[in-house]
């Protein structure tokens, strides 16, 4: 049993209450880790450093989005949480560009091209409408917020992935493990909010669902293609297609990657009308983490 896995059993022996939710200033240093962060496995590598490429501006765009909301919410506890969800957000956004240019860049993959993608989709895309009928933006803002919704599931379902694998009995880089699982523990730590938000503008079992058939099949092609830009472009070699899947089923044979039955299973899941965020994960293991977290001690200092 990895020692993250241990904390997950342990952390479910006390409840931590409500938990207010805030910004950690985090800082990481890149000079040291190397492309290939979890030695003899550069698929499982690249995948997740991928996350780096699509977050940045993924992130951005949840925190435009509900600074556009959050005038429009009334209920207090809701706005808080929703303060606390934007600072959360920006700094990951933040923290993930960095990585970009001091991490991938310094490695010898330039994200350039790819971001630019990045920026069209949720800049331009995904913006806000501009239409000059004012019930056509307000319902256009709470179609993008179940989006959000359903995006905000995977990743609480990849941050309980990142809090429970592998890579530290794999040797995997110290910082870029930390950087994720305190990334992870937070995706944990605020799961419920976007769906709040979401429901709190039309609680609706269609509009989620559609949002959920719009979400995957993007992801899906979003994830491929960042994995494929990285592969391609690897200075050590480009990795071929067969190559790829490989290394993604060796990896996720190993707990660093998240087999494809975790995923599947994650999705039918948000379909079931009794859905809620707080069935993915643990609230106590992820504060517990960020108690722990290198990087987040480091900012309280």
């Amino acid at each position: 049993m990895s020692n993250a896995a241990y904390a997950h059993h342990e952390s479910h022996d006390f409840d931590p209450g409500p938990v207010e939710l805030h910004a950690r200033n985090v800082e990481f240093e890149w000079e040291d880790t190397p492309l290939h962060w979890i030695p003899n496995h550069p698929v499982s590598s690249n995948v997740i450093s991928m996350l780096n490429l699509l977050l940045p501006e993924g992130e951005r765009w949840f925190v435009q989005t509900y600074n556009e909301t959050l005038p429009l919410v009334k209920d207090e506890e809701l706005a808080s949480a929703m303060r606390g969800f934007i600072g959360q957000e920006a700094m990951h956004a933040e923290t993930h560009d960095r990585v970009l240019w001091e991490f991938l860049k310094n490695n010898g993959v330039d994200p350039t091209p790819f971001q630019r993608q990045m920026e069209w989709v949720f800049r331009k895309v995904l913006g806000p409408s501009n239409h000059p009928d004012p019930n056509v933006r307000h319902k256009h803002l709470v179609e993008r917020l179940w989006l959000i919704a359903a995006i905000e599931h995977y990743t609480a379902v990849l941050g309980d992935f990142a809090l429970n694998n592998t890579w530290s009995e794999h040797d995997a880089d110290p910082a870029m493990t930390d950087l994720f699982r305190w990334h992870g523990a937070e995706e944990v730590e605020h799961r419920e909010v976007a769906h709040d938000v979401a429901s709190y503008f039309g609680d609706s079992y269609l509009k989620r669902g559609r949002a959920m058939l719009a979400v995957l099949p993007a992801l899906l092609f979003v994830i491929n293609r960042g994995t494929r830009f990285i592969a391609l472009n690897d200075p050590a070699g480009r990795t071929g297609y067969v190559g790829q899947w490989f290394g993604y089923f060796r990896g996720a044979r190993k707990g660093l990657l998240p087999t494809m039955r975790s995923i599947i299973f994650a999705t039918f899941t948000y379909f079931k009308p009794t859905f809620r965020p707080s069935q993915v994960g643990s609230t106590s293991q992820a504060v517990a983490y960020l108690a722990s977290s290198p990087a987040a001690r480091a900012a309280h200092k």
